[in-house]
């Protein structure tokens, strides 16, 4: 009987291989460059995210921690459902599944990345699949020694040797005709393939007519298949073969965005807004000749835990002309605990939930704006459509007559809210009061009847950029009891509900429209109203009673707080912290210490987990303010910092480990910039001279050395010169609860570090993006150069960090009417270039800054 079934089994995938009559849905590029549904012509749109659980990294992490990689991936697939998502991009290892010949291996990365297509089908998510990467498999650990051809000749070889090149049309025309085992579907027929982009980021030195050779190579292997995909190749490397790219056999070119550069190892500050204010293509024009559609395969804002930047994006790639997306990348939920795989990038729908709030809007713009319709330019552009954008919140709220979505708390009023049949946030709003830190989903089943899902509490306890491990916990999580209050019309505010992935759980009755849940799903009805939630028939993607989220991974109590760095005499504030434990916390407190002895203020509750207390007033005394907080549990007291057993009232206390904040009178001068203590977190590109030296005891100084202000970028070498070197420090964390008030001056200390005199531009960046500033003179003589505000003139803002590509806009043209405002400004830009002469700007320029202060 088993030789029959598989005799049956291989007859019927050899058929639909041979005979592809299941199904004539497919995609083709039409005469205008827009990628199509065939046969009824609509429009391609999609959004969603790259994912690597079946290669590299992270495979080898599911096996090291003991786990099954398909039930893995079915957790994560459950949350791009969630989310909304309607595509999914990867570049494949090819190093994985290929041997030096390019010959396709059957081994369990390739069932691993068939079961995961297979599921996306069945959850209606389409794909784009890249199946050369040219990357060996290690990062972020040693490559290992894999069987590919990419491992045999490197990217450069693969780009070149005719040898690699047949083992790449070798494996691709194998690709193509690989039979997923989980669907008897051929890659070449699925129609859930919208399309094939080559190779992943090939970097061409060649000529022009070398390099149209092997793309038209490749696309013909793909071809040889059989295969009538849209062929798409990337276009955002070697940008001066832009022509070349698109006279090639290929359909479409695709597209990256980082415009916060990659690897600052830490997060970045301050508004990035007009770093993605408009996404310019200068070829533009050689892809309209040649009729090419535009796809993106990766953007991420790297070390940015917000969420606001997302919308921006979305939106300045819809205005490009960009059909589909794919954020880069999503954790999987089994690492993220750790964000291992790529730590310049953090995205997880449990650990980061205002951020896939983010991305799943910004699916809906990709879907309901639109193609290459213009918004306006920031800071006009934070209000289009149904969208809204706040840097200052953090917020982004898609607002539309069936739909509310918010990344964070907001008092924005639903546009229809008797209308509404989707509700997605973070936070609290006009329809939800919320306790917890998770994200939550309303969907409307039925007239009267709602389901509930509520993920569990993420606790972020340590820089998710820095460098990571798998022994090394960065975000924590905690199932909780907590308040909501629903305020939705349809459910009255003594309606029921009932937890549904819990089997036989009890019916309860609301409060006044207010409910105590933890974690998981939930069926609300108007009381008295009965549904069958097995039999329900509606058009909601998911099983009903589905829910799928991390453990619990609170192990010991943590207190998340920064001191403010400074505050003022004149000035109260409030000391905040979150509190999340493994224990009951019965009291928390703040001891200031007030000479020999402390002032001890109890901290107030707002939930479970947000605790507050103001600074009295007669602490607020020039010097620095030091403090603790003491936690009082079940097993008695700790003291934080240094989570210490016991208080200081205690004889053999030990830590010395305090809290601290600088007092300033109101008249004194305000610190903007210490090269001592903050040239770390200086945003600036790589250039080998620059370092941070030691003056003396007290002062070190941040110097920049460069050869030249202009090089030649060899991936965009046509670009227009411009002779600029720029470097911003954002200031707001050092400044802390201080605010500008009356200081009439910028006082900068710096040096030319050689002979003659260096000119330096000094600007103050506004919240807006705006730079007002002034070219001063440097010679060789340590001092201080003193600049009234007043005569601050506008000057260009520079897109800090450099974004990648490298052909993004250098500067951000804004029309800010708005002059300068000192209560508005949040960073230091600094440039040389401006007011230097022409005959000197390739010369070298050497600088050194030591201090930067208000007065």
């Amino acid at each position: 009987m088993s030789r029959i079934f598989d005799w049956i089994t291989v007859l019927t995938v050899l058929f639909l291989t041979i005979c592809p009559v299941f199904s004539q849905i497919t995609t083709v590029v039409d005469e205008h460059g827009i990628i199509r549904w065939e046969p009824s012509g609509e429009e391609v749109k999609g959004f969603g995210v790259n994912y690597s659980a079946p290669f590299a990294h992270a495979y080898r992490s599911a096996e090291k921690l003991g786990l099954e990689i398909k039930a893995e991936i079915d957790k994560d697939l459950y949350h791009f459902s969630r989310l909304n998502f309607d595509l999914y991009r990867l570049h494949v290892w090819d190093t994985e599944i290929s041997d030096a010949e390019g010959n396709l291996l059957q081994n369990e990365h390739l069932d691993a990345f068939d079961y995961l297509l297979s599921e996306l089908k069945k959850r209606e998510i389409n794909f784009v699949i890249t199946p050369i990467a040219y990357w060996g498999n290690g990062w972020p650990e040693p490559d290992e020694d894999t069987p590919g051809f990419s491992n045999k000749y490197g990217k450069e070889g693969s780009l070149t040797n005719p040898k690699a090149v047949a083992a790449q049309q070798n494996y691709l025309t194998q690709f193509m005709n690989h039979v997923n085992p989980y669907t008897g579907i051929a890659y070449k027929n699925d129609p859930n393939l919208i399309a094939i982009e080559i190779s992943n980021e090939p970097h061409h030195r060649g000529t022009p007519e070398e390099v149209k050779e092997f793309i038209n190579k490749l696309a013909k292997a793909v071809r040889d298949s059989g295969s009538q995909k849209p062929v798409f190749y990337n276009v955002t490397h070697s940008v001066h073969l832009a022509d070349t790219y698109f006279e090639s056999d290929i359909q479409g070119g695709t597209f990256q965005w980082y415009p916060t550069g990659l690897g600052f190892k830490k997060e970045i500050p301050g508004n990035l807004l007009p770093n993605v204010n408009d996404y310019n293509i200068p070829f533009s024009s050689a892809i309209e000749n040649n009729n090419a559609a535009k796809l993106v395969y990766e953007f991420d804002a790297a070390d940015v835990n917000k969420s606001y930047i997302y919308l921006a994006m979305a939106r300045s790639f819809r205005e490009a002309g960009i059909q589909i997306g794919t954020h880069f990348a999503y954790d999987p939920s089994f690492l993220a605990y750790g964000n291992t795989e790529y730590n310049t990038h953090y995205m997880n729908l449990n650990y980061t939930p205002h951020k896939a709030l983010g991305l799943m809007i910004a699916g809906e713009i990709f879907h309901h704006t639109k193609l290459g319709e213009e918004q306006g330019t920031y800071p006009e552009n934070l209000k289009f459509g149904d969208f809204l954008i706040q840097y200052e919140d953090d917020l982004a709220v898609y607002n539309s007559a069936e739909k509310f979505i918010y990344t964070n708390s907001n008092a924005e009023k639903p546009k229809a809210i008797s209308e509404l049949r989707e509700i997605a946030g973070h936070g609290s709003s006009e329809v939800i009061e919320y306790e917890g830190k998770g994200a939550y989903f309303l969907d409307k089943l039925e007239e009267g009847v709602w389901r509930l899902e509520v993920m569990p509490d993420p606790f972020l306890i340590k820089d998710p950029f820095g460098n990571n491990s798998l022994e090394k916990t960065i975000a924590v999580i905690r199932y909780n009891l907590n308040e909501m209050k629903i305020a939705i019309p349809g459910l009255a505010g003594n309606f029921e509900f009932q937890q549904i992935n819990i089997a036989e759980s009890e019916v309860q009755e609301a409060e006044a429209g207010a409910i105590s849940i933890s974690p998981g799903t939930y069926l609300l009805t108007q009381k008295g109203q009965n549904f069958d939630v097995k039999n329900y028939k509606g058009d909601f993607r998911l099983e009903l009673d589905n829910f799928v989220a991390v453990e619990e991974s609170v192990d010991r109590t943590y207190v998340l707080h920064k001191a403010v760095n400074a505050a003022g005499t004149n000035q109260s504030f409030s000391i905040d912290a979150e509190i999340v434990s493994n224990e009951e916390i019965n009291k928390a407190e703040i001891w200031f210490q007030n000479g020999n002895s402390y002032e001890v203020v109890e901290m107030k509750a707002e939930n479970q987990y947000d605790y507050s207390a103001d600074v009295p007033q007669n602490l607020l005394v020039p010097g620095i303010l030091t403090y603790r907080i003491i936690l009082e549990t079940t097993n008695g007291k700790r003291t934080f910092p240094g989570d210490v057993s016991g208080s200081p009232e205690n004889w053999d206390f030990y830590s010395e480990d305090v809290y601290s904040t600088r007092i300033y009178d109101k008249g004194s001068a305000i610190s903007l910039f210490d090269a001592s203590m903050d040239a770390d977190m200086v945003v600036h590109s790589w250039m080998p001279g620059n370092q941070i030296v030691p003056l003396n005891s007290v002062e070190n100084e941040f110097q920049v050395r460069l050869d030249e202000l202009f090089s030649e970028d060899i991936e965009y070498k046509n670009a227009t010169p411009i002779y600029d070197y720029s470097f911003r420090f954002n200031f707001q964390k050092k400044i802390g609860a201080r605010l500008p008030g009356d200081q009439k001056e910028l006082i900068i200390k710096a040096r030319n570090l050689k002979t003659g005199t260096e000119k330096l531009q000094v600007a103050l960046l506004m919240k807006n993006g705006s730079a007002f500033g002034k070219v001063i003179e440097l010679d060789q003589h340590l001092k201080e150069i003193r600049i009234r505000l007043d005569e601050l003139k506008p000057v260009k803002t520079v897109t800090l960090p450099r974004p990648y590509p490298g052909f993004l806009p250098y500067y951000f043209e804004h029309q800010n009417p708005e002059g300068f405002d000192l209560q508005e400004v949040e960073a230091l830009q600094f440039s040389i270039g401006p007011g230097i002469e022409p005959e000197n700007l390739q010369k070298k320029h050497e600088i050194g800054i030591v201090k930067v202060k208000l007065q």
